[in-house]
Protein backbone atom coordinates (compact mmCIF):
# COMPACT_ATOMS: atom_id res chain seq x y z
CA UNK A 1 0.00 0.00 0.00
CA UNK A 2 1.07 3.50 -0.89
CA UNK A 3 0.03 6.33 0.84
CA UNK A 4 -0.70 9.42 -0.57
CA UNK A 5 -1.42 13.05 0.80
CA UNK A 6 -2.69 15.67 -1.25
CA UNK A 7 -2.49 18.90 -0.36
CA UNK A 8 -3.71 22.42 -2.07
CA UNK A 9 -0.95 25.27 -2.36
CA UNK A 10 -1.77 27.55 0.59
CA UNK A 11 -4.38 31.42 -0.14
CA UNK A 12 -2.75 33.76 -2.58
CA UNK A 13 -3.80 36.82 -4.60
CA UNK A 14 -7.25 35.99 -6.85
CA UNK A 15 -8.90 33.50 -4.55
CA UNK A 16 -11.24 36.48 -3.29
CA UNK A 17 -12.84 37.68 -5.44
CA UNK A 18 -12.35 35.22 -7.26
CA UNK A 19 -9.86 35.25 -10.46
CA UNK A 20 -9.02 32.35 -12.95
CA UNK A 21 -5.82 31.88 -11.97
CA UNK A 22 -4.39 29.39 -14.24
CA UNK A 23 -0.88 29.22 -15.12
CA UNK A 24 -0.27 32.70 -13.68
CA UNK A 25 2.77 32.35 -11.32
CA UNK A 26 1.77 34.71 -8.48
CA UNK A 27 3.23 34.24 -4.55
CA UNK A 28 1.95 32.69 -1.42
CA UNK A 29 0.20 35.47 0.62
CA UNK A 30 1.18 36.30 4.34
CA UNK A 31 -1.90 34.31 5.08
CA UNK A 32 -0.69 31.33 2.63
CA UNK A 33 2.88 31.25 3.54
CA UNK A 34 0.97 30.70 7.36
CA UNK A 35 -1.27 27.88 5.81
CA UNK A 36 2.16 26.21 4.63
CA UNK A 37 3.65 26.56 7.80
CA UNK A 38 0.47 24.54 9.36
CA UNK A 39 0.14 22.35 6.67
CA UNK A 40 3.84 21.14 7.17
CA UNK A 41 3.42 20.72 10.65
CA UNK A 42 0.53 18.39 10.76
CA UNK A 43 2.22 16.64 8.11
CA UNK A 44 5.47 16.21 9.78
CA UNK A 45 3.35 14.97 12.80
CA UNK A 46 1.21 12.49 11.21
CA UNK A 47 3.41 11.08 8.51
CA UNK A 48 6.77 10.20 7.32
CA UNK A 49 6.69 11.27 3.62
CA UNK A 50 9.64 9.99 1.31
CA UNK A 51 9.27 12.53 -1.44
CA UNK A 52 7.17 15.12 -2.16
CA UNK A 53 5.82 16.39 -6.08
CA UNK A 54 4.98 19.69 -6.72
CA UNK A 55 3.48 21.73 -9.53
CA UNK A 56 6.18 24.13 -11.69
CA UNK A 57 4.36 27.40 -10.29
CA UNK A 58 6.09 29.34 -7.17
CA UNK A 59 2.66 29.00 -4.90
CA UNK A 60 3.08 24.82 -4.80
CA UNK A 61 6.76 25.00 -4.47
CA UNK A 62 6.67 27.56 -1.82
CA UNK A 63 4.27 25.16 0.02
CA UNK A 64 6.19 21.72 -0.95
CA UNK A 65 9.36 23.85 0.53
CA UNK A 66 7.77 24.46 3.49
CA UNK A 67 6.44 20.75 4.15
CA UNK A 68 10.23 19.89 3.26
CA UNK A 69 11.53 21.41 5.95
CA UNK A 70 9.63 20.24 8.40
CA UNK A 71 9.66 16.50 7.21
CA UNK A 72 13.01 16.72 5.73
CA UNK A 73 11.80 14.82 2.34
CA UNK A 74 13.21 15.48 -0.95
CA UNK A 75 10.67 18.04 -3.40
CA UNK A 76 10.81 17.14 -7.25
CA UNK A 77 8.45 19.90 -9.62
CA UNK A 78 6.45 17.61 -12.11
CA UNK A 79 4.87 19.60 -14.93
CA UNK A 80 2.10 17.33 -14.72
CA UNK A 81 0.71 18.83 -12.00
CA UNK A 82 0.49 22.53 -13.54
CA UNK A 83 -3.00 24.31 -13.16
CA UNK A 84 -5.13 23.62 -15.50
CA UNK A 85 -4.94 26.37 -18.15
CA UNK A 86 -7.81 28.73 -18.45
CA UNK A 87 -6.55 30.06 -22.14
CA UNK A 88 -8.23 33.47 -22.46
CA UNK A 89 -10.02 33.71 -19.30
CA UNK A 90 -6.73 33.42 -17.29
CA UNK A 91 -6.19 36.41 -14.51
CA UNK A 92 -10.36 37.45 -15.49
CA UNK A 93 -12.26 37.98 -12.95
CA UNK A 94 -15.80 35.56 -13.03
CA UNK A 95 -17.80 38.57 -13.59
CA UNK A 96 -15.64 39.35 -16.20
CA UNK A 97 -15.92 36.29 -18.30
CA UNK A 98 -19.67 35.86 -17.36
CA UNK A 99 -19.89 39.24 -19.12
CA UNK A 100 -17.91 38.15 -22.19
CA UNK A 101 -18.63 34.25 -22.27
CA UNK A 102 -21.47 33.93 -20.75
CA UNK A 103 -23.10 30.71 -22.41
CA UNK A 104 -19.34 28.66 -22.00
CA UNK A 105 -19.41 29.99 -18.67
CA UNK A 106 -22.80 28.99 -17.60
CA UNK A 107 -21.83 25.73 -19.18
CA UNK A 108 -18.64 25.55 -17.23
CA UNK A 109 -20.70 25.82 -13.63
CA UNK A 110 -23.47 22.81 -14.82
CA UNK A 111 -21.73 20.92 -17.30
CA UNK A 112 -17.59 21.41 -16.75
CA UNK A 113 -17.05 17.86 -18.45
CA UNK A 114 -18.42 19.73 -21.77
CA UNK A 115 -16.20 22.50 -21.93
CA UNK A 116 -12.88 23.16 -23.65
CA UNK A 117 -11.38 26.37 -22.54
CA UNK A 118 -11.03 29.51 -25.00
CA UNK A 119 -6.92 28.54 -26.44
CA UNK A 120 -6.78 26.28 -23.49
CA UNK A 121 -7.47 23.25 -21.87
CA UNK A 122 -10.16 20.87 -20.79
CA UNK A 123 -10.67 18.22 -17.85
CA UNK A 124 -10.25 15.52 -20.10
CA UNK A 125 -6.54 16.90 -20.47
CA UNK A 126 -6.03 17.75 -16.96
CA UNK A 127 -7.15 13.98 -16.09
CA UNK A 128 -4.54 12.97 -18.55
CA UNK A 129 -2.06 14.76 -17.13
CA UNK A 130 -2.55 13.95 -13.51
CA UNK A 131 -3.14 9.99 -14.42
CA UNK A 132 0.64 10.43 -15.21
CA UNK A 133 1.37 11.34 -11.27
CA UNK A 134 -0.54 8.44 -9.80
CA UNK A 135 1.09 6.06 -12.12
CA UNK A 136 4.47 7.56 -11.56
CA UNK A 137 3.93 6.96 -7.37
CA UNK A 138 2.81 3.24 -7.79
CA UNK A 139 5.16 2.51 -10.48
CA UNK A 140 8.24 4.51 -8.18
CA UNK A 141 6.86 4.64 -3.90
CA UNK A 142 5.24 1.24 -3.50
CA UNK A 143 4.75 0.99 0.81
CA UNK A 144 5.66 4.72 1.03
CA UNK A 145 4.04 7.51 2.03
CA UNK A 146 4.61 10.73 -0.93
CA UNK A 147 2.43 14.10 -0.43
CA UNK A 148 1.93 15.76 -4.22
CA UNK A 149 1.25 19.22 -3.87
CA UNK A 150 -0.83 21.18 -6.53
CA UNK A 151 -3.94 23.21 -7.43
CA UNK A 152 -7.88 22.82 -6.67
CA UNK A 153 -8.25 21.89 -10.11
CA UNK A 154 -5.99 18.80 -10.83
CA UNK A 155 -6.37 17.58 -7.24
CA UNK A 156 -10.20 17.40 -8.14
CA UNK A 157 -8.96 15.57 -11.23
CA UNK A 158 -7.01 13.44 -8.77
CA UNK A 159 -9.60 12.65 -6.64
CA UNK A 160 -12.41 12.37 -8.86
CA UNK A 161 -10.49 8.94 -10.59
CA UNK A 162 -9.94 7.57 -7.34
CA UNK A 163 -13.37 7.81 -6.56
CA UNK A 164 -14.45 6.14 -9.65
CA UNK A 165 -16.28 9.39 -10.04
CA UNK A 166 -16.96 11.12 -13.80
CA UNK A 167 -15.86 14.22 -14.57
CA UNK A 168 -19.73 15.90 -14.40
CA UNK A 169 -18.90 15.48 -10.43
CA UNK A 170 -16.14 18.00 -10.79
CA UNK A 171 -17.82 20.32 -8.66
CA UNK A 172 -18.96 18.19 -6.00
CA UNK A 173 -15.11 17.92 -4.56
CA UNK A 174 -13.78 20.88 -2.52
CA UNK A 175 -10.18 22.01 -2.49
CA UNK A 176 -9.86 25.21 0.20
CA UNK A 177 -6.04 26.14 0.73
CA UNK A 178 -3.94 24.39 2.45
CA UNK A 179 -6.38 20.86 2.94
CA UNK A 180 -5.38 17.84 3.41
CA UNK A 181 -7.04 14.64 1.84
CA UNK A 182 -5.38 10.92 2.07
CA UNK A 183 -5.63 8.33 0.34
CA UNK A 184 -4.37 4.64 0.67
CA UNK A 185 -3.20 3.55 -3.20
CA UNK A 186 -3.35 -0.25 -3.22
CA UNK A 187 -3.25 -2.49 -6.29
CA UNK A 188 -6.71 -3.31 -6.69
CA UNK A 189 -8.58 -0.05 -5.30
CA UNK A 190 -8.14 3.01 -3.32
CA UNK A 191 -9.15 4.03 -0.04
CA UNK A 192 -9.88 7.78 0.25
CA UNK A 193 -9.35 8.07 3.90
CA UNK A 194 -10.19 11.82 4.10
CA UNK A 195 -10.83 14.67 1.93
CA UNK A 196 -10.41 18.89 2.26
CA UNK A 197 -9.34 18.18 6.04
CA UNK A 198 -8.44 21.98 7.41
CA UNK A 199 -8.99 21.58 10.97
CA UNK A 200 -5.10 22.48 11.18
CA UNK A 201 -6.11 26.00 9.56
CA UNK A 202 -8.64 26.89 12.39
CA UNK A 203 -6.05 28.77 13.80
CA UNK A 204 -5.20 31.44 11.00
Amino acid sequence: MTRLILVRHGHVEGIHPPRFRGRRDVALSQTGIRHAELTAGRIARTWRPTAIYTSPLGRCIQTGAAIARATSACTKVMEDLNDLHYGDWEWRTHAEVQARWSDLFECWHAAPHLVRFPHGESLQDLVARVSNVLRLILDQHQKETVVVVGHDSGNRALLLQLLDQPLSAYWRVTQDPCAISEVELHARASVVRCINETQHLVSV
